[in-house]
């Protein structure tokens, strides 16, 4: 029993303990609580300090902006206030002064209104004066008006007719020799400035054999081989019996270098079958057109040219394989670009636009032999279709005369493609093109009425007519060479220009015996 209560005493000593240190406890965590309360509320002050002044100088900062602003909008308005302000007093001004002058109009108007009050009545009294003179005038004469007025004009008529015929002739020499000094002037500039080579840029149709003996087989077993190579190149390969070339025939100029391109590319492989040649082909095909185009690029490239469609840049490439009287027609076509640009410079034209003209003027004639019709009209069309300038569409169609010039630009590319195309060198002919256009020249002399005879000189750029003297007059001899110049101009196509000279010439002998 005494153990028992001693137990129960020592429970209640060790409890006591126990809520003895567990108050300590609690004490110092309420204590070390109090005290990061104490922290966090001083660094959410000092937080909050921060961003206000942060807030503060933010705002401080948009005012002041703000103020740059309006000051800044301020003076605009002050601006366009005083600019309104002085507009309104130009405007008084104006309006005042057109006030004066409608009043000096006023004036004018109602003294015009006394002159023509005044005229009328004058005549009235010159019409009087005439009539009484014309009456007399018939008494005198012993004929009618009507029958004077019939003698005069029939007296006048031939008389009228030589002198203005002549008065024509005159002004048109002064005119021409007028205009001849400045054209002159201007193309001597323009060739000064412009200096080339006349070298022909044509791709071949002979494709020289390494020897005799590869002649078969290019031809192959029963012809496959050269059966082959007309097919896929759609040209006619001529092989001689002796001589040790290959000639490709064919009117279209890419075709046919496609075609020389394959068999030089076959003789260099010595592979020569069906399938390998229609592999080179179609590479050499590729190639080509890869030529084409950069031809295209290098001549657009050449003048500066942007917003050009890409199927005109193919187009204009193309034009590489195309000659005209021999002359490459891509190098033609850029001359004509130079002096249809120098020329429209020295007029104070668009000197970029006219090159533009000048440049495409021929591109026709890479379609020409797939479409019906004038090569300038074809190109025309193609042009506007790609969205090209309308002073370049009209000046391609009118520089052959197929239409009407639209613009300058038309007759100054007629200038530019005529210097490029009769420079001494740059275009030839065959002789029985040559011969066939002489007599056609004559032909068109003869058969006017009362030509004696007609000769072509200078390689056909001049033609001496010579009339029967007692047929026409000198009068009638001008219209004749005038006539002439026209017809041959509408019935011939020649390069350059062909002078017209008509002779007339009365001889009188006598014999002293």
């Amino acid at each position: 029993m005494l153990a028992f209560g001693s137990g129960i005493l020592l429970g209640i000593s060790l409890l006591k303990m126990y809520w003895y240190f567990k108050n300590i406890e609690f004490d110092r965590l309420r204590i070390q609580a109090h005290k990061l309360l104490e922290s966090a509320e001083r660094e959410t002050a000092e937080q909050k300090r921060i961003l206000l002044e942060k807030v503060k100088d933010e705002i401080r900062r948009k005012r002041g902006e703000l103020e740059v602003e309006i000051k800044k909008r301020r003076i605009e308005v002050e601006k366009v206030e005083i600019n309104a302000q002085k507009r309104l007093e130009i405007a008084r001004e104006k309006e005042a002064y057109l006030s004066i002058e409608l009043k000096k109009l006023e004036e004018k108007s109602s003294e015009l209104e006394g002159k023509r009050l005044d005229l009328g009545i004058k005549e009235e009294r010159v019409e009087n004066s005439f009539q009484d003179l014309i009456e007399q005038l018939e008494k005198i004469s012993h004929m009618s008006r009507k029958e004077a007025r019939e003698v005069l004009l029939n007296s006048l008529k031939n008389e009228v007719e030589l002198s203005n015929q002549q008065y024509i002739a005159k002004t048109e020499e002064i005119a021409r020799l007028r205009a001849k000094e400045l054209a002159t002037q201007i193309l001597l500039t323009v060739m000064q400035r412009y200096t080339s080579d006349q070298v022909t840029v044509a791709s071949s149709g002979v494709v020289v054999l390494p020897n005799e003996e590869i002649k078969g087989k290019i031809i192959g077993k029963e012809g496959r081989n050269i059966k082959s190579l007309e097919m896929a190149t759609g040209m006619e390969f001529v092989i001689g019996d002796t001589s040790e070339t290959i000639t490709i025939s064919g009117f279209n100029p890419v075709r046919r270098e496609i075609a020389r391109k394959a068999l030089t590319a076959l003789l260099a492989d010595g592979r020569i079958n069906p399938t390998r040649i229609e592999e080179v082909v179609a590479r050499c095909e590729a190639e080509v057109d890869e030529m084409i185009l950069e031809a295209g690029q290098e001549a657009i490239l050449e003048f500066g040219f942007s917003g050009v469609h890409k199927e005109i840049i193919k187009m204009l490439g193309m034009l590489q394989f195309r000659t005209s009287y021999a002359q490459n027609v891509l190098e033609h076509s850029k001359e004509a670009a130079y002096f249809a640009r120098m020329i429209a410079e020295e007029l104070g034209l668009n000197g970029k636009l006219a090159a533009r003209c000048g440049l495409f003027h021929d591109i026709g004639k890479a379609v020409s032999h797939e479409i019906d019709g004038p090569h300038a009209v074809i190109g025309a069309e193609f042009l506007r279709k790609h969205g090209e300038h309308p002073s370049v569409v009209g000046a391609v169609a009118s520089h052959h005369d197929d239409v009407l010039p639209s613009s300058l630009y038309g007759i100054i590319v007629v200038i530019a493609d005529t210097i490029s195309a009769s420079r001494t060198g740059a275009r030839k002919e065959t002789l029985a093109a040559y011969i066939k256009r002489i007599e056609q020249l004559e032909e068109i002399a003869n058969a006017v009425k009362g030509v004696k005879k007609a000769y072509a000189l200078q390689a056909g750029r001049e033609i001496r007519v010579i009339v029967e003297e007692d047929a026409l007059d000198d009068a009638e001899c001008y219209l004749l060479a005038r006539n002439l110049a026209t017809r041959i101009e509408k019935e011939m196509n020649f390069p350059g220009q062909i002078k017209v000279h008509v002779i007339r010439e009365k001889r009188y002998v006598e014999f002293a015996k």
